[in-house]
């Protein structure tokens, strides 16, 4: 599968802005199972500094500045990527969630190791026993960590509602708990919550979503969650649409967070009130005429 993505943000400021220093993850992750074959990201007015370079986590970050006036800012990036999907084991083959808890706990080997590092909380993921609350029916004594993880996102796709209003970036996942309602992110960093607290390793995805009628997050930059185990990596969920992300799914960034992988942040001085316009779309390449 060959995807092209097109990601625009505008910002539309009230009063002029003298200096701009931004950061950017719109550049996709290569893996085995994600090939970029191409990338462009055009910034305008032009920078008079840029420089492109992997973050902690292995992204590629792209950091610029602005230093002359103005009341428009328009950063456009364009992807060509090819997925190459493979199959999840079947459940029964990934060891208990028990075990994989126990053998990242004692840092045994490599990838136990670097993966302990998101056991952790962080900015936008909290840890508690109410977050272990509701992940226990998904996880009862010896049940594959695969067939578990994949229950935790079927209940929170089933018991919570897809609202943009309900939150803004800076609600707390222990509201999103209680309230039972929003976005992408939101239900990404529940589950991340939930399995943390449970001591298991997990890490947050942002990327895009293929445009289609049955996706909900398409359309703007979606996220969603994976789990570690071992033997067979990091294994991908999705909340928002109930599935194990393969074909429909492009990934930009990893992070332990949304503050880790936020697709555009910085600082400006001046500008005053501001209008955000994001655009988003993810189709296979137009045939040639």
């Amino acid at each position: 599968m060959v995807l092209t993505v097109s990601h625009t943000t505008t910002y539309l400021y009230r009063e002029p802005v003298s200096i701009c220093h931004t950061a950017v993850h719109l550049n996709p992750r290569g893996s085995l199972h994600q090939r970029v074959i191409s990338h462009r990201l055009e910034v305008s007015p032009e920078p008079v500094f840029s420089v492109t370079r992997n973050d902690y986590f292995g992204n590629e970050i792209t950091v610029f500045s602005i230093h002359e006036p103005h009341q428009t800012l328009t950063i456009s990036s364009k992807s060509v990527v090819e997925l190459q999907p493979e199959e999840p084991p079947p459940a029964g083959l990934t060891p208990a969630w028990e075990a994989v808890r126990d053998e990242v706990g004692q840092q045994a080997g490599e990838e136990s190791y670097q993966a302990s590092e998101f056991v952790f909380r962080s900015p936008f993921v909290k840890l508690g026993p109410d977050f272990a609350a509701y992940a226990a029916p998904s996880f009862p004594p010896g049940r594959s960590v695969l067939a578990a993880s994949l229950d935790l996102c079927h209940r929170i796709f089933s018991e919570f509602r897809y609202d943009p209003r309900a939150t803004t970036i800076s609600t707390p996942v222990d509201e999103v708990l209680k309230d039972r309602g929003g976005v992408c992110q939101d239900f990404a960093h529940l589950m991340i919550a939930c399995l943390r607290s449970l001591g298991l390793p997990a890490r947050y995805v942002s990327g895009y979503l293929r445009s289609g009628e049955n996706t909900v997050g398409a359309e703007a930059s979606h996220a969603w969650c994976s789990v570690f185990c071992p033997g067979f990596g990091w294994l991908d969920f999705d909340p928002t649409n109930d599935v194990m992300p393969q074909s429909d799914h492009v990934t930009i960034a990893i992070g332990r967070d949304y503050s880790d992988v936020s697709p555009v942040k910085g600082v400006a001085i001046g500008g005053g009130e501001q209008i955000v316009n994001v655009a988003v779309e993810v189709l296979p390449p137009r045939p040639a005429r």
